[in-house]
């Protein structure tokens, strides 16, 4: 079961990773993101969402981990 989990990852992060580089091929627009009045620099969209399909996996790897350790903590 863990082999079927591990190759559903990996097609999901390769699936985003190609609409990604579609994406930023296609589209060179800057776009800016707003968040709490503080506004970043101007980024083409493609580098955008590579950061957050990065920070997604990223907090998907370790949220469960945490989720763990907090777990034992009750028992």
């Amino acid at each position: 079961m863990k082999a079927l989990t591990n190759l559903l990852t990996s097609v999901i992060v390769a699936a985003w990773i190609a609409a990604i580089a579609i994406l930023s091929v296609q589209n060179a627009t800057l776009v800016s993101l707003r968040f709490l009045n503080v506004e970043s620099i101007k980024l083409p969209v493609g580098v955008v969402l590579a950061f957050s399909v990065g920070i997604g996996v990223i907090a998907g790897a370790i949220i469960p981990w945490v989720w763990q350790i907090e777990g034992r903590k009750r028992l």
